[in-house]
């Protein structure tokens, strides 16, 4: 049986990003997200829908996302659904939560908010960089020494 987990979210910072790194070294930022649905209901009344993920950056990609991102923000996260299970301090009982690992992100807005907004890139730099994005999965298909169509001969400028 073959398994896919993959998730692609689009939404807004619900806080800043909280970054702190491991014993050994390795950044890790959480963040929250909040995905907005709107729909109309048959009667034709306007209704929204708020739902709320955490997400866990690692790396490289938890510094980039802590530096240029705040809270209301959008960003496009794109990762994997993970299940987190613990013992209740209080009551003893089980607790579980669905979050998501981010693998890869695109910002989705400028960022340059004059008003209470995030921040735009610091001095001396003209944008944000984009994280990198992962490697594809088939080659290219080969090329036959040409980069596009064949020319046209009406085209020529003489």
């Amino acid at each position: 049986m073959a398994n896919f987990n993959k998730v692609i979210l689009a939404g807004n910072l619900t806080r800043d990003p909280e970054l702190r790194y491991t014993p050994k070294g390795t950044a890790v930022a959480k963040l929250g997200l909040a995905l907005n649905r709107n729909w109309t209901t048959e009667t034709g009344e306007r209704r929204e829908e708020v739902t709320f993920v955490d997400v866990d950056a690692f790396g490289k990609q938890a510094e980039v996302i802590a530096q240029y991102l705040r809270k209301g923000r959008s960003l496009l996260v794109e990762g994997r659904l993970k299940l987190d299970t613990w013992d209740d301090k209080q009551t003893g009982q089980k607790k579980s939560k669905l979050g998501v690992v981010l693998e890869s992100f695109s910002f989705l807005d400028s960022g340059n908010r004059t008003e209470g907004g995030a921040p735009s890139a610091p001095a001396g730099q003209s944008a944000a960089p984009r994280p990198a994005r992962p490697a594809p999965s088939a080659p290219p298909p080969a090329s036959d020494g040409m980069d596009g169509p064949p020319p046209d001969d009406d085209d020529v400028p003489f």
